[in-house]
């Protein structure tokens, strides 16, 4: 199964955030801009990267992963990669269950997150701020 796909390119998106991941057979590690993902932090972070790995149990051993991961914050990247990540797993694999079974845990797993932040706007400091209005 593994062996007919020598290279999947996938990517996901979360705010500002892009990844991009590689999967290729090998022997179960996962990279993260160039770091292996157990040296990445905050804890938060990596276990939202980990997520798709544990669900995909060990059929997720025999791939390797690497992610770069460009723009946003820490956690706008974890995601984006997480959903690079199951995305590339679900091509390798070429499983329905598996899928399905990513929709049932967490839609955000499989589909872009398409929100974006309001642009800031005349007569105030942000989006929704606005100047208070004195009546004296």
């Amino acid at each position: 199964m593994v062996e007919k796909v020598p290279l999947i390119q996938t990517s996901g998106k979360r705010k500002s955030s892009v990844a991009r991941a590689l999967l290729r057979k090998g022997a179960g590690r996962v990279w993260i801009n160039a770091r292996p993902l157990e040296l990445c932090e905050p804890l938060e972070a990596r276990m939202r990267m980990k997520e798709p790995i544990l669900l995909a149990g060990q059929r997720a051993e025999s791939l390797d992963i690497e992610v770069t991961v460009q723009g946003g914050g820490y956690m706008g990247q974890a995601s984006a990669a997480r959903t690079a990540i199951a995305r590339g797993l679900v091509e390798v694999f070429a499983d329905n269950e598996l899928a399905g079974l990513f929709k049932q845990y967490d839609r955000s797993l499989l589909v872009n997150d398409t929100r974006r932040k309001l642009p800031k706007l005349p007569q105030g400091r942000g989006a929704r701020k606005r100047r208070q209005k004195s009546y004296r």
